[in-house]
């Protein structure tokens, strides 16, 4: 058997296996050994035993087995190269090998493919930088020096500490003057910052999830160091440049970006949704000494049950209309109700509440988002701009307005004063929840077959906040208050479009839908 040591590298595992295929040696025949694992190793490299395969002058092979070979060319179990060679040596004769995931190499193949991938998303997701500066820098933030040189005055070079059997290699990074005439932007920062992330991953997958990094963070200078190498970004030459691992020892302490890291983290725990055996799951102990944020975690798990409580208390504090809506829901009762409504702040500013208009047996609602200072002073809805690109719209189709209901899910004209004008404001998901037991009476009171949201906001108010509009549009649903809702464009946003292209378009998406609405409201039931 020949027994050839390999580096961790893919590059050189296809040049061995081509020269073995060219030479005829069938798997059983080579022995491709791990040479960063010295108990694989035999004394002997070569022996005497020549091929008995058939010499194969070019071997075939495919896009799908070399990507998936790339990935199991990382993973550390020691026979990987192995598995590959006899899955490559079998292509040769059954080019459908890769599809029958029942094989043993196969499934190998995916187990180690599968595993490799898994461990390049926990990198993405929990790889933490600490910030350096190079030489030059004042302020005394921590950098990473060459304990061993003497403590000389004035700044010392960036350096890194690589382990070799002949004792610690020091290799300075290139030193850095910042410029005095440059302001730092988000996208130039300062020149001398230099930011170091230590990272243990399970595999060998640094050369994979190298670009990555240089994508998310092109503008930066970085380094990130892990126990098989180390790869760095320069963001000048857009380059990036692979040296030997480093120890833990080798990566800077704790700085401030670690404390404002933590501060955000915290910020966005949702204890109602805690969950630890998912959190273990998702991210494993082994994983934690990368992770800075780990130091928040017992507390706020402990904290967890009394912020649900706070949440449930204060959500049950939400500013609300239903205290003002009587138990009669007809429309003449609803309507003089209106006016003593306080249940969201929107009412101390407008001039008076615009309730809705139309007919008390309408098979069809629109529902628009709030009123416009028009509305607001002649107490109608719909009798400004945007209501007169709803005329036009009703007109091309037939509709008679007064067959219909209109109405919004604000009944307050929210605005900014500036100078003799009031800019429309859109309302917060807040105001329009504390608005929706008005609209919901309007609703219970009619029983419209069909209804129309004109607009984001009247479409939250009955899909929820994360009702995207643009793509749900012109769709007939189903909510708890009506089982056929419709969303579209509010007119508003015909008189905004940034051309008449646009315009037209956008009046195109209104007209559409009012159709569609107003057709399926015809229907029988």
């Amino acid at each position: 058997m020949k027994r050839i040591p390999l580096e961790p590298d893919f590059n050189a595992w296809r040049e061995a296996a081509r020269e073995a295929l060219h030479l005829g040696y069938r798997p059983e025949e080579l022995d491709l050994q791990d040479s960063t694992i010295p108990s694989t190793l035999d004394l002997t490299l070569e022996s005497s035993d020549t091929p008995t395969g058939l010499p194969i002058p070019t071997p075939h092979t495919s896009k799908v087995f070399l990507e998936a070979a790339e990935y199991a060319a990382v993973h550390r179990d020691p026979q990987r190269w192995n598995l590959l060679y006899r899955i490559l040596y079998r292509l040769q004769t059954n080019r459908n090998l890769l599809k029958i995931s029942v094989d043993p190499d196969i499934a190998e193949l995916e187990r180690l493919e599968s595993q490799v991938r898994r461990d390049l998303h926990k990198m993405h997701a929990f790889v933490r930088f600490r910030m350096v500066l190079e030489p030059g820098d004042p302020s005394g933030r921590p950098i990473v020096v060459d304990e061993s040189l003497p403590n000389e005055p004035g700044p010392h070079h960036l350096v890194l500490a690589t382990p070799t059997p002949f004792g610690l290699n020091h290799t300075a990074l290139p030193h850095c003057d910042p410029d005095p005439h440059v302001t730092p932007t988000p996208s130039q920062p300062d020149t001398c910052e230099h930011f170091i992330a230590w990272y243990q991953p399970d595999h060998r997958i640094l050369p994979l999830a190298a670009p990555f990094f240089a994508e998310r963070f092109s503008v930066m200078r970085w380094t990130i160091l892990t126990p098989d190498a180390s790869v760095s970004w320069d963001p000048t030459s857009k380059q990036l440049t692979f040296a030997p691992g480093l120890p833990r020892e080798s990566a800077p302490a704790e700085d401030e970006l670690e404390d404002l890291w933590r501060s955000y983290y915290a910020s966005i725990y949702n204890p109602a949704r805690l969950n630890p055996e998912m959190m273990r799951s998702e991210m494993p102990v082994r994983y934690w000494k990368n992770l800075p944020e780990i130091s928040l975690l017992p507390d706020l798990i402990i904290k967890s049950q009394s912020r649900v409580s706070d949440m449930v208390t204060r959500q049950q504090q939400q500013p609300s209309a239903q205290p003002f809506v009587p138990e009669n829901h007809s429309l003449p009762t609803l309507r003089a109700a209106l006016p003593a409504c306080k249940g969201c702040d929107l009412y101390q500013h407008a001039t008076q509440v615009v309730p809705g208009a139309g007919a008390a047996h309408a098979k069809l609602i629109l529902v628009g988002e709030q009123p416009g200072d028009q509305e607001d002073l002649q107490g109608e809805p719909f009798v400004g701009p945007a209501g007169k690109i709803l005329d036009r719209v009703m007109a091309e189709l037939n509709i008679d307005r007064s067959k219909i209901y209109v109405t919004n899910a604000v009944k307050h004209f929210k605005f900014v004063q500036r100078g003799k004008l009031r800019l429309h404001q859109n309302p917060r998901m807040s105001e329009i929840n504390a608005c929706r037991p008005w609209l919901l009476a309007e609703v219970d009171s009619i029983h419209p077959r069909v209804i129309l949201c004109l607009g984001a906001s009247a479409s939250k108010s009955l899909f929820g906040g994360t009702f995207a509009l643009m793509r749900d549009h012109g769709k007939i649903l189903q909510t708890p208050y009506a089982n056929q809702v419709i969303a579209t464009i509010h007119p508003s946003a015909v008189l905004r479009a940034r051309d008449k292209e646009s315009g037209e378009q956008l009046y195109n998406f209104l007209r559409d839908d009012m159709a569609l609405a107003w057709h399926t409201a015809q229907k029988a039931v």
